[in-house]
């Protein structure tokens, strides 16, 4: 999987972190405080979508009256500790991406999360120093349904897209990435279990966790 690649692209949550659970529970949170009931299509309706285009999904769909910026401070806040304190990396992350750096492989994030969250948590599991560029879905134009974010993120490696690998948690991201022209590895999150059959379909590999590419290099 790793022959003539020279970059590695990894999303954040679900990915490289076990934190879908934390956003659960602000979804949860967040609605019973405004008493409106979850809808059930709510993760197809935002899971490739942009912290800010989130947010405005919410004020837009559902009558918030806060703005867009109280939205996401709501969020950031509750998750902040949660990032900081609970948090904890996919099994054999670390093993890999220090794999990856032995082979000078470039390794950058493409995360649809905030800026203050992805380094809290990168940092407090200390793999922050790995990544050699970070890509947020905030600074392009579309979300992670299209290649626009894993495009950029190549560019900002100085690496061709064919030249990359992604890695990814959820079907619309998975064909975003393939959309941009490089390999995809899928990984296992429980959270995208519904999505699991698909996403085997329109990957390259799927693996349930990173182990099992060390082990196959």
């Amino acid at each position: 999987m790793l022959t003539n690649i020279k970059a590695a692209i990894f999303d954040l949550d679900g990915t490289l972190i076990d934190s879908m659970w934390v956003w659960n529970k602000i979804d949860e949170n967040y609605f019973k405080c405004r008493n409106i009931t979850i809808p059930k299509d709510l993760k197809s309706q935002i899971e490739h979508l942009s912290f800010d285009e989130t947010a405005a999904y919410f004020k837009n769909n559902f009558g918030i009256l806060d703005t867009i910026d109280e939205i996401k401070k709501e969020w950031n806040d509750f998750a902040y500790n949660q990032y900081l304190n609970h948090v904890k990396l996919k099994p054999g992350v670390v093993e890999f991406l220090t794999l990856l750096k032995t082979m000078n492989i470039k390794i950058g994030l493409a995360t649809s999360n905030s800026r203050s969250l992805l380094e809290v948590v990168l940092k407090s599991n200390g793999i922050y120093h790995y990544f050699d560029s970070i890509t947020l879905t905030d600074e392009v134009s579309r979300g992670k349904n299209f290649p626009d974010v894993y495009l950029l993120a190549a560019d900002k490696l100085g690496v061709k897209p064919e030249q990359c690998v992604v890695f990814e948690d959820i079907l619309p991201a998975v064909k975003g990435a393939k959309a941009a022209g490089m390999k995809m590895v899928a990984v296992y999150d429980s959270s995208s279990n519904d999505q699991k059959e698909d996403i085997i379909t329109n990957s390259d590999m799927y693996i349930l966790e990173y182990n099992e590419l060390i082990t196959a290099i």
